[in-house]
C-alpha cells in the first residue's frame, strides 16, 4: 500500500542521491568481534551518554542524543555515509527489496477517508475486485476513517503477515450498501521499471527509477518483451534515477557488453581492487543502446552509463550526471537502526572516478551541485567545466572525463517549456494529482470503455478541463500561479496524470514522452545513421 505524492525531481534528486547506497560485494577482512572491541574512544562516548542519562539536571531522551551523535560523526566523513533510524529502516529496506506484504492499493486520505486511486498491478486488491474511487471504511470491523487516522496508521492496519486475511468494508459510488471484501495479504511489487514499450517498429524504451533487488528481473522481462516485438535498438532511460545496488547495475550492463569486457572496478583504502567483467549471457550485445541521463542520474545509473561509454558501446544522451562514485555498505547498529558507510570508490573501465570533490565539506558539496545548475550548464554544453588532468581515452579513441559525473556523448539542453519554475511548483505541490482524482471521481463512467492505447493516442484535454484545473489550483494555493504561457504543457501533464490513475505508470511515461526532447533527439540520430 502506498500514499501517492508527486515531488519536484530536481530538488528531491539531490536528497535521494545523497542517501541512497550502492550495495557492494566487498568483504571486511576483520571479524565483527575485532571491529567492535572496546577502546578509549568508544568508552568516552559511552560514558558521556551514561552521565547525561543518570546525572543531568533534567530528563533527556538519550536515544535522540545518540541519533544526533551518529549523524554528526557521519557528516564529518563524506556526503553519502548516512544513518537510518529504526523508524525508517523497514520502509527503506522494503523500497530496496522491491516488494512488501500488504493489500496493494495506491491511495489518498481524501476528506479523512482512505480512497483508492487504483489497485496495484500484481497485488491482492486487484484480484479481489477493488477499484479506483473505492472508499475503505473499515478493516476487520474497525473504522479507519477520521482525522485521527494518519497515513502511517492506515498502512500499519492494512499491512500484515503474508497469506493472512483482512476483511474490508468499502463504499462504492452507485452501490446502495457497503461492499465487503476479504483480501488475502500478499507480496506487492514496488516497481522500479516504470515503463517498457516500443517507440517505433524497432526502437524499444525502458525507464528505470532505481536499482532495487527486483530491478534486473523487471528489466529482463521488459527487454525480452521488446525483443519479441522486434526491438533491435533500445532507449534506456536513467534520468532522475538516484542509484541502488551495484550488483544489479552490473547485471543490466552485462546485457549489453561482450564477454570479458570490464564493467567497473572498486578500490578500498587498503588498495584492494575488485574487478567486474561481462559474461556471455547478454542478450542485447548486438543491439544499439541509447542511455538517457540528466543531472539527477547518480551512482548505479552512472556505473551503467560509464561502463557503456568507456567500452564504446552505444550513445549516452542528455546532460552531465550527478557525480557519485562512492560505494556504501549497510551495517546494523544492533537496535534496529543502521548506517550506510562508504567503504570504497568505484572506477569506470578506463579508470575514471566520477565522484565530485567533497574536500571542502558536505555543505559546499551540495552547493556545488546547485552552482552547476545556476551556471547554465543545463542549457549549454560549453558551460560544463572539465579538467585536462582527468582526461581519459576509450579503446576507440574517444575522449572522456572523470571528476564530476558522466558527460554525455550527445548533449541535449533542458526543455524549459516542460521544466521551469511554474511547472515544477505545480508538480511539486501534488495538487494536479488531487485535481485529476477528484475530477475523475465525479464520473468514472466517462472512461470505462476507453482502452489504454486509444487514450494515449487520441484523448485530448479540453480547454474546459484546463480551466477547471486553473480554478482548482488557485483556490487551494496561497499564491496565485499563472501558467498561461504553458497551457499546452499543463494539458500534457493533466493527460499523463489521468493516464497514470487510470492505467498505471507506463501510460504516464508514454504520454509525457510524446513531448520529450531527448527521445526526439535519439530518433533524429537514428535517421541520420540511415
Amino acid at each position: 500500500m502506498k500514499s501517492h505524492k508527486k515531488y519536484l525531481p530536481l530538488i528531491i534528486g539531490v536528497a535521494i542521491a545523497a542517501g541512497i547506497f550502492i550495495g557492494g560485494k566487498l568483504n571486511f577482512g576483520d571479524s565483527s568481534n575485532r571491529l567492535f572491541t572496546s577502546n578509549s574512544k568508544k568508552d568516552k562516548l559511552n560514558r558521556l551518554i551514561d552521565y547525561i542519562d543518570y546525572e543531568y539536571v533534567e530528563e533527556v531522551n538519550t536515544d535522540s542524543i545518540v541519533d544526533v551523535t551518529v549523524n554528526s560523526i557521519l557528516a564529518n566523513l563524506d556526503p553519502h555515509s548516512t544513518y537510518i533510524p529504526k523508524k525508517d529502516l523497514k520502509s527503506v529496506t522494503e523500497n530496496m527489496k522491491g516488494d512488501f506484504v500488504g493489500i496493494g492499493v495506491s491511495f489518498y486520505t481524501y476528506r479523512d477517508t482512505v480512497t483508492v486511486i487504483r489497485a496495484l498491478e500484481g497485488g491482492p486488491s486487484i484480484k479481489a475486485g477493488i477499484k479506483g474511487g473505492d472508499r475503505i471504511i473499515a478493516a476487520n470491523g474497525e473504522p479507519i476513517y477520521g482525522k485521527n487516522w494518519t497515513d502511517e496508521a492506515i498502512v500499519n492496519k492494512l499491512k500484515g503477515e503474508a497469506n493472512t486475511k483482512v476483511n474490508l468494508k468499502i463504499y462504492r459510488r452507485g452501490e446502495p450498501e457497503l461492499l465487503e471484501f476479504k483480501v488475502k495479504r500478499g507480496e506487492v511489487p514496488i516497481k522500479s521499471v516504470d515503463a517498457a514499450y516500443m517507440l517505433t517498429n524497432n526502437l524499444g524504451y525502458i525507464k528505470i527509477n532505481r536499482f532495487a533487488e527486483s530491478t534486473y528481473k523487471e528489466f529482463k522481462r521488459g527487454l525480452n518483451k521488446l525483443q519479441g516485438k522486434g526491438a533491435t535498438k533500445l532507449v534506456l532511460d536513467l534520468r532522475d534515477n538516484p542509484g541502488g545496488f551495484l550488483g544489479i547495475a552490473e547485471q543490466i550492463t552485462d546485457e549489453f557488453l561482450e564477454k570479458g569486457k570490464l564493467i567497473l572496478f572498486t578500490k578500498n583504502k587498503k588498495g584492494n581492487v575488485e574487478k567486474s567483467f561481462a559474461t556471455s549471457r547478454g542478450s542485447f550485445e548486438n543491439g544499439e543502446v541509447y542511455v538517457l541521463i540528466n543531472e539527477n542520474s547518480a551512482s548505479a545509473s552512472e556505473i551503467i552509463a560509464g561502463a557503456l561509454q568507456d567500452n564504446d558501446k552505444g550513445t549516452i544522451v542528455g546532460r552531465r550526471s550527478y557525480g557519485k562514485g562512492l560505494v556504501q555498505r549497510e551495517m546494523a547498529l544492533g537496535d534496529g537502526s543502521a548506517i550506510r558507510l562508504t567503504v570504497s570508490r568505484y572506477y569506470t573501465p578506463t579508470g575514471r572516478s566520477i565522484q565530485r570533490s567533497y574536500q571542502n565539506g558536505n555543505k559546499d558539496y551540495y552547493h556545488e551541485y546547485f552552482e552547476r545548475i545556476d551556471n547554465g550548464e543545463l542549457s549549454n554544453a560549453n558551460k560544463i567545466k572539465v579538467a585536462d588532468s582527468l582526461k581519459f581515452t576509450t579503446p576507440k579513441g574517444k575522449t572522456v572525463y572523470g571528476g564530476g559525473g558522466i558527460i554525455p556523448d550527445v548533449f541535449v539542453p533542458i526543455n524549459t517549456k516542460m521544466e521551469n519554475e511554474t511547472i515544477n511548483r505545480i508538480l511539486a505541490s501534488g495538487i494536479m494529482s488531487y485535481f485529476v482524482f477528484e475530477d475523475l471521481d465525479n464520473d468514472r463512467s466517462i472512461y470505462e470503455d476507453i482502452k489504454e492505447e486509444d487514450f494515449i493516442d487520441n484523448f485530448v484535454v479540453s480547454n474546459t478541463l484546463l480551466d477547471r484545473f486553473n480554478e482548482y489550483l488557485n483556490n487551494r494555493t496561497r499564491f496565485k500561479i499563472t501558467f498561461v504561457a504553458y497551457n499546452d504543457e499543463v494539458k500534457l501533464y493533466i493527460k499523463a496524470t489521468l493516464a497514470e490513475q487510470l492505467f498505471g505508470t507506463k501510460a504516464y511515461e508514454q504520454v509525457i514522452n510524446t513531448n520529450d526532447v531527448m527521445i526526439d533527439k535519439i530518433k533524429q540520430l537514428i535517421q541520420e545513421d540511415i
